[in-house]
């Protein structure tokens, strides 16, 4: 057994298990402590399938049991799991991503044993506690607990500030989310599905869509469903690619409101190396996913986000998305700018991807070294686009 003190990374999801993967691989790299994966029960399957993709399997996987699905049984659950996992192994730290059940419980766990909290992309503020919901009360719980605050961009960082959280303790790491969708999409492995592989080799111009979050089923995906009829009619040189949300309902909507439309290619979920490398070889993306908003400017791609708020301004600031909600009209016009005008597409990416370089994972391993005293210097943070302001919504920002 490793004699080096653990830091166990807590994964409920499969964005957490996505973003914390690098971060066990850059720690594994450097040697200074030992990265213990645990998938939290949450999502144990969609968990380890994230983290496949990266050649790493969950260290620890605790069994929750769920009987009626809510989020106090998950909450409570997860907690008397954690808290006998820390009382057995003892971790130097314990790092949390994001803003799900499993992050609050993760945090909650350590700080009642006294075990320093790492806060992984800290800082994101839509300003609202309804929207998202839960997902915004548990970062601000989180900000509360934790030991360092790891934010990927500088306006995560000063929104922490502004919340009176000391200077010392903020960090800007950047997103680990581009670390894992560039190392992952530079493999080009093949895809399991052959549709896929023909979208990809057909001519013209690949379209992925994703609409996956809760408020955007019913009537909204309608409304973008109709768009992208509409842009399929306008242009006969696009391929679409929709990756569908595996509940029935959903997948029963898409599956109506795009039935005898060519040139449209509806799967199942995909795995995290598919999905990355469609987002690379695609020349636009509509979507509602906080993570494809992070990763597609790294690979050029401009994004119209289908949401009507978003705590992600900074790729609204640096230009490489456009907020469109679900309004099938705005949808479609700003869609047919892009098609129609190569040079503004390109334009829209043209400064880079203001979430990340592909080092944030290696600042992280740093700076939770240099908290735990087993550094002998402190990183520098990431060179930031340094752009501006609050979540935006499309009444005062599109």
């Amino acid at each position: 057994m490793s004699s080096l003190p653990e830091v166990h990374l807590i994964a409920g999801t499969r964005p957490e298990a996505i973003k914390l993967a690098p971060v066990a691989v850059a720690m594994r790299a450097a040697g200074r402590v030992t990265p213990v994966l645990v998938a939290s029960g949450q999502h144990p399957t969609m968990v380890a399938q994230a983290l496949e993709a990266f050649d790493l399997t969950p260290d620890v996987v605790l069994r929750v049991e769920r009987v009626t699905g809510s989020q106090p049984e998950l909450m409570t659950a997860m907690i008397a799991q954690l808290d006998a996992l820390f009382a057995e192994r003892k971790p130097a730290a314990v790092v949390v991503q994001g803003d799900t059940t499993t992050t609050l419980a993760g945090a909650m766990a350590a700080f009642w044993r006294h075990i320093p909290v790492v806060h992984l992309e800290a800082g994101l503020r839509s300003g609202d506690l309804e929207s998202p919901f839960p997902e915004e009360a548990n970062r601000r719980l989180v900000g509360q607990l934790a030991r360092l605050h790891l934010a990927p961009t500088a306006l995560a960082a000063t929104n922490l500030l502004d919340e009176s959280v000391p200077a010392s303790q903020v960090f800007i790491a950047g997103n680990t989310v581009v670390d894992a969708t560039l190392a992952v999409a530079a493999r080009q492995l093949p895809f399991d599905d052959e549709r896929l592989e023909r979208a990809v080799a057909a001519e013209g111009r690949l379209v992925l869509v994703t609409a996956h979050r809760r408020e955007s089923w019913g009537e909204p995906l309608d409304r973008i469903l109709g768009a992208v009829r509409t842009l399929i009619e306008r242009y006969p040189d696009i391929n679409v690619v929709l990756p569908s949300h595996p509940n029935p309902a959903v997948r029963a909507q898409v599956e109506a409101g795009l039935a005898g439309v060519e040139r449209v290619t509806v799967t199942d979920p995909l795995p995290y190396q598919a999905l990355s490398r469609l987002l690379s070889n695609a020349y636009l993306v509509l979507t509602d996913s906080g993570g494809i908003q992070e990763e597609a400017p790294s690979f050029g791609v401009p994004a119209l986000v289908l949401r009507e708020v978003t705590e992600r301004v900074e790729s609204l600031h640096a230009g490489c998305a456009r907020l469109v909600g679900t309004d099938p009209d705005l949808i479609v016009t700003e869609a047919c700018r892009l098609l129609d005008d190569e040079a503004l597409r390109e334009e829209m990416t043209a400064s880079g991807n203001p979430y990340g370089d592909g080092f944030a994972a290696v600042r992280t391993e740093h700076a939770v070294a240099a908290m735990l005293g087993l550094a002998a210097d402190t990183p520098q943070p990431m060179p930031s686009l340094a752009v501006a302001g609050n979540a935006v919504t499309t009444g005062t920002g599109a």
